[in-house]
């Protein structure tokens, strides 16, 4: 394939449109986010329209064209109307080839909105600077919380000027909540369940006091309570289902380890990273016989100091041995036993060098520390990320971080994971056999989770089944793009999740792409909550809105609002007529068709207001 393009550029003439540029489950999940939630027409420039999630986008209804380049080329952004486009993600493609095509689109059209997939966020940082309306994310870094959370079967949480937001479910709701984000919950089912249901407003509780009181209410003046009427209706029924509530911590939940354990597994493991097997079994054989030695030493002189003395002479081989004279004479220093005593240790104490210059040697000499290593003995109570791509690697980064045991398993030796979590000391299993051997090295009797994130759904659940033969307790956290897959996963396998990284990460791009700020999402099972920051300003539409305005058409929540004339944010604020001036700030809970909304009334009301 050469760079002409083998696509269909657009026939007719396309302007204010979206790009997207990637075949890839990222630029399938985006492309439906757009066309969707956001109903704006999208181009698709793809390497090759007939491999990866190319024919499924091109069957998507919405999509305007879509364009084959083998790579981001001048000539393929022209093809794509990039002159009249008003948005650009690159999805797909090096940190390298994103960044020369973010630079190549900014120099045809100024004004467009770019989005870009980066791995290294510091260069990403450092590249928005460069773009003049541009924004570098990372979809691994924007999924791997979720994993990493589920992993450790605790809430996800992001972080609002240092409150934690988290998703809680049925009996861990309390009276705080800031609000029900779902209801209808069947883990067995979960096409019942419902985001953002409508809610009592704040009012509610005022107007049930008015009518207990009222003139028709079952309560009289003085306290006596009426008895109701009799009625022929059935009493209404409970909503069905568990229900799920947004609610705010102040500390940032972190996963307890034992100091204890941790510590025993670092020396284990150093000990290990140091030695070798043979190494270690010298060492230990020559450690107990100068420990038996010093005891002889010591229950014959029955002088502490002086036998401690003693021995380290004898170990540095510098200890005064008994003259044949002195033994004669019957001056000499101890007897048969403490002369054998004496040999042993001086002997040891010259093993001690050799041992000690191979350690060195294998340590230095061989550069044994660029080599991955396996798990320690002592590895307990650990996490297994099987896969070490971009989302391995940060998911295993990030339990790290926590400070839990991690142990990785990737059959690639190439894989750009393994020279990351190496230089954090994290042990890794490598080699291509079966799942079992390889579940085995990497301890899996002694595991507390397996998190298999490696980019092929049938991979990441054979090595779930695997770890689930071999340890019927340990819990799987798997990666899974395709929903039917995942919803069966879930009523086969319980303390099993999974998640889908182009799920998770598409809103927070389609978001971007839009210019809406994404602080983090939650997870509500398979589903996602957003959790976006929004600011009132000239051209974005929000100026006059109320709450009201903002939540009535379903889909959002307003949780906090911060006025410019005020520093903080105001949680829960009561007041749900007050219009929004310029310079407020709102924080929002919505869901992925909540926000692409009120994204399009934004727009509409800018536009008028212009």
């Amino acid at each position: 394939m050469t760079s002409e393009g083998w696509g269909t550029p657009p026939v007719e003439p396309i302007s204010q449109h979206y790009i997207v540029c990637g075949g890839n489950a990222l630029a399938h999940r985006l492309v439906l986010e757009l066309v969707e939630h956001y109903e704006v027409p999208v181009v698709v420039l793809v390497a090759d329209r007939t491999r990866d999630h190319a024919p499924q986008i091109e069957q998507l209804s919405g999509v305007a064209a879509v364009v084959e380049y083998a790579s981001v080329t001048e000539e393929a952004l022209r093809a794509v109307s990039i002159g009249t486009a008003r948005g650009l993600a690159l999805v797909e493609g090096s940190d390298q080839e994103n960044i020369h095509a973010a630079l190549s689109a900014q120099n045809h059209n100024p004004d467009i909105r770019i989005v870009f997939r980066m791995f290294n966020q510091r260069l990403g940082e450092n590249i928005e600077r460069l773009l003049k309306n541009g924004a570098a994310l990372s979809g691994s870094a924007t999924a791997a919380p979720a994993f990493a959370s589920a992993a450790l079967g605790r809430p996800n949480s992001v972080e609002i000027e240092g409150r934690y937001l988290h998703i809680a479910f049925d009996d861990e709701i309390t009276s705080d909540r800031i609000c029900v984000v779902a209801d209808h919950i069947d883990r067995q089912d979960l096409g019942r369940i419902r985001l953002l249901p409508e809610q009592q407003g704040d009012s509610a509780e005022f107007v049930r006091l008015a009518s207990e009181f009222g003139d028709r209410g079952p309560i009289r003046p003085g306290g006596v309570r009426r008895e109701p009427a009799p009625s022929d209706q059935p009493a209404p029924e409970e909503e069905p289902g568990g229900r799920a509530a947004l609610q705010v911590l102040r500390i940032e939940p972190r996963e307890p380890t034992d100091w204890m354990r941790r510590l025993r597994w670092r020396l284990l493991d150093t000990m290990r990273f140091f030695t070798s097997a043979r190494m270690r079994l010298v060492l230990l054989t020559a450690l107990a016989a100068v420990l038996l030695a010093f005891g002889v030493l010591w229950y014959l002189n029955r002088n502490f100091g002086w036998t401690v003395y003693i021995a380290l002479l004898d170990l540095a081989g510098a200890a005064q041995p008994d003259q044949l004279s002195d033994i004669s004479a019957g001056t000499g220093t101890g007897g048969f036993w403490q002369r054998v005593a004496q040999v042993v240790i001086t002997i040891c104490g010259i093993t001690f060098a050799p041992v000690a210059t191979a350690i060195a040697v294998e340590v230095l000499g061989s550069g044994r520390r660029g080599q991955p290593r396996n798990p320690g003995a002592g590895t307990r109570d650990h996490v297994i990320v099987v896969g070490l791509g971009n989302v391995g690697t940060r998911v295993a980064t990030q339990l790290h971080d926590m400070g839990v045991p991690v142990v990785c398993m990737e059959r690639d030796p190439q894989a750009r994971g393994i020279a990351a979590v190496r230089a954090l000391g994290i042990p890794v299993v490598m080699g291509d056999g079966p799942f079992e051997q390889q579940l085995r090295r990497a301890r899996l009797k002694h595991s507390r989770a397996l998190v298999a994130v490696s980019g092929d759904d049938a991979t990441n659940l054979e090595a779930a089944l695997e770890a689930r033969h071999g340890n019927p307790e340990v819990r799987v956290v798997v990666r899974l793009f395709e929903d039917d897959f995942a919803s069966h996963f879930y009523k086969t396998l319980d303390n099993a999740a999974s998640r889908s990284v182009s799920y998770l990460a598409a809103p927070a791009f389609a978001a971007a792409l839009m210019g809406r700020e994404v602080r983090g999402m939650l997870s509500v099972l398979r589903h996602v909550l957003l959790i976006a920051e929004l600011k009132a300003e000239d051209g974005s539409g929000l100026i006059g809105l109320n709450r009201h305005d903002l939540e009535d058409p379903g889909g959002v929540r307003v949780i906090a609002v911060r006025f410019a004339h005020g520093g903080q944010l105001q949680w829960n604020f009561p007041d749900r007529t007050r219009r929004l001036a310029p310079g407020d700030q709102i924080v929002v809970a919505a869901t992925r068709s909540g926000l692409a909304r009120l994204n399009t009334v934004a727009v509409e009301e800018g536009e008028g207001q212009g």
